[in-house]
Formats: C-alpha cells, sequence, structure tokens
C-alpha cells in the first residue's frame, strides 16, 4: 500500500456530475489500484464479542477521553469519584448505543465495504431485531444512569447527541452529502458539554468552546481515514469527501478546519482561564498538525493519510491532558 508511485501519479480529472449517490464508481481510486480490498478489522466470534463488538469500544475510549479533563475543569479539581462514574459509564451507554443503531441501519453497506464486512450484523452473529433491542436497552439505561446519578441536563445531552447521531448523520447525511462527517460529527463533539452538565448543572461559554473545537477536528480526523478506504466508499456508494472529490480538495478543506481547530483551542485559554501547561501544549500540538495535514498534501498516499489519522488521536488525548494538569497545577490541587 505504500507503492511511492503512487505520490506521483496524476488525479483524474474531478467531474461535479459524479457526485450523484447512486453512480459509481464516483472518482477513479489512487489509493488501491485496480480496486484491490483492503483487510478486513477482526471479527467477533462469540456472542458476547459481537454485542460488545456493536458499541464500537475503541470510538467510545476517544469520546470519554474527553469528558474527564472536561469534568476536571468544570470542578477546578477532581471531581467526586462516584460522579466520574456515573458520567463515564451513562456517556458509554449513549454512546455505545447510537454506534449500534448505526450498525443496524448501515448493515447494508457495511457488507459492500471490506473495511466493514466483518462486523456482527454482517455476519450474522447476532439477529438485526436483537442488535436493535440491545441498543434501545442501552439508551434508556443510559439516560437512567445520568439522571439519577449526575443531573437531567447531562441526561438530556447525551440523549441528544445519540439522536443527532443516528437520525442526522447515519438516516440522512452519510448517504446523501459529501459534508455528512462535518455535520453529523457534531454528536461526537456533545460528550464535553455532558462532562461540564454533569458537574456544573449547566453550561457556559468554556464548554461550547470545547465543542467547537471537537466539532472542528472531526473532519481532519475522519478524511485522514477516509483517504485510506475510499475505495469502500465508493463500493457502497456513500459519498465520503475522499471518495468524490480530488485529494487536493480533500486536505485543502482539512487544512482549513485544522487551522480553525488550533485557533479555537487557543481561545480556550483566556475563555477558561488556563495557564502555560495548556497554552503551550496547544500551541505545539496545532503547529504539529497543521504540519502534518501540509505534509500529506506533498505527499497523499495511504500510509501518510493514517500516520495523520494516528496524530489526530494522540493530539485530542495529549492536549486533554494538558488541560486537566493545568487545572491541578493552576488551583493546587
Amino acid at each position: 500500500m505504500s507503492d511511492p508511485a503512487l505520490a506521483t501519479r496524476e488525479w483524474p480529472p474531478y467531474d461535479e456530475s459524479v457526485m450523484a449517490v447512486g453512480s459509481r464508481p464516483l472518482v477513479p481510486s489512487r489509493l488501491a489500484p485496480g480496486g484491490v480490498a483492503h483487510g478486513n478489522r477482526r471479527t467477533p466470534t462469540s456472542v458476547v464479542g459481537a454485542y460488545v463488538a456493536l458499541t464500537k469500544p475503541r470510538i467510545i475510549e476517544l469520546l470519554l477521553i474527553t469528558t474527564v479533563p472536561t469534568m476536571v475543569l468544570a470542578e477546578k479539581g477532581w471531581p467526586a469519584w462516584s460522579l466520574v462514574a456515573v458520567t463515564l459509564l451513562g456517556g458509554t451507554l449513549a454512546a455505545g448505543s447510537a454506534n449500534a443503531i448505526n450498525m443496524y441501519v448501515d448493515r447494508d453497506i457495511d457488507a459492500l465495504m471490506a473495511r466493514t464486512a466483518g462486523r456482527p450484523l454482517v455476519t450474522g452473529i447476532i439477529p438485526a431485531r436483537n442488535a436493535l433491542v440491545f441498543a434501545l436497552a442501552l439508551q434508556v439505561m443510559a439516560f437512567a444512569v445520568l439522571w439519577a446519578g449526575a443531573n437531567l441536563l447531562s441526561a438530556v445531552l447525551a440523549f441528544s447527541a445519540a439522536a443527532f447521531y443516528v437520525g442526522v448523520y447515519t438516516l440522512w447525511l452519510k448517504r446523501t452529502s459529501r459534508q455528512n462527517i462535518v455535520i453529523g460529527g457534531a454528536a461526537g463533539a456533545v460528550p464535553v458539554l455532558v462532562g461540564w452538565a454533569a458537574v456544573q448543572d449547566s453550561l457556559s461559554w468554556t464548554p461550547v468552546v470545547l465543542f467547537v473545537a471537537m466539532f472542528l477536528w472531526t473532519p481532519p480526523h475522519f478524511w485522514a481515514l477516509a483517504v485510506k478506504y475510499a475505495d469502500d466508499y465508493r463500493a457502497a456508494e456513500v459519498p465520503m469527501l475522499p471518495s468524490v472529490a480530488p485529494i487536493e480538495n480533500v486536505v485543502r478543506q482539512m487544512l482549513w478546519y485544522t487551522v480553525a481547530l488550533v485557533a479555537t483551542t487557543l481561545l480556550l485559554v483566556p475563555v477558561a482561564d488556563l495557564g502555560w501547561i495548556y497554552a503551550v501544549t496547544a500551541t505545539v500540538l496545532g503547529a504539529m498538525f497543521i504540519g502534518g495535514t501540509l505534509m500529506l498534501r506533498r505527499n497523499p498516499t495511504p500510509a501518510a493519510s493514517m500516520r495523520l489519522f494516528g496524530f489526530s488521536i494522540t493530539y485530542v488525548t495529549v492536549l486533554f491532558g494538558s488541560m486537566m494538569l493545568d487545572v491541578f497545577v493552576h488551583y493546587g490541587w
């Protein structure tokens, strides 16, 4: 997959007419010549493992990474352990429910993409009806856990994120718009609001800025992955931007989102009264993110896109970790 020739091959002229969903192929691929399938992810072999896989635990882990530091910022120190546990449990259940419903709705196109062909509803290890009941039960439990253990506002916010992810992204935008992940990605930014609300039982400008930062982070993060798997999205006729637009256009949009993301993370310094630890970390990480995107523009290969994708996860992890450390140092916790 790291053929040097890919970096120098010219991208075919782009025709706006290929945007129509249902036409195939949309844009010839430079990333997997000949339509070679990408390797499958690990396929669950047990029923229990399949139910866990329905929740997409790796995505949940990333969402929770942003929740705890936000709670620390809201508390100006470490919140009660019981509140942290309840918020993480409720957030896990809510996100797991949304992910499971996403798999239920997308089981037809998952079967067409090599990357998702091993998912439980494609292999049939779990009946589709059972998966839907499981997902709905998780959402009910999530709402109850957050309402009882934290407050109603956090429960409503978590439910709204799941509803938005399913109703707006999965059922509407994913199959119809190249801006699907831009708008739909807002659901993934809600956990910072949930974390803040769990502590404060209200919202303010600080969680709003954090929400905007995560909203802006999602497109360059996900498109970096989608660059590699563009052929999968074409096979399923899903108009993810890297599968329907020239790579130059994709990386240009990634760059603009990344610049706006960095500016937003620095805006958080005065808004949240953060100190030098966070400010320096946000500046250095932001420069590295922008630099990595520029490198992808110069060398648009699957390997380069996956390096940027991996860094985007490191970026958000270290950024929120530095925010938490800054609070501890600043407030002498």
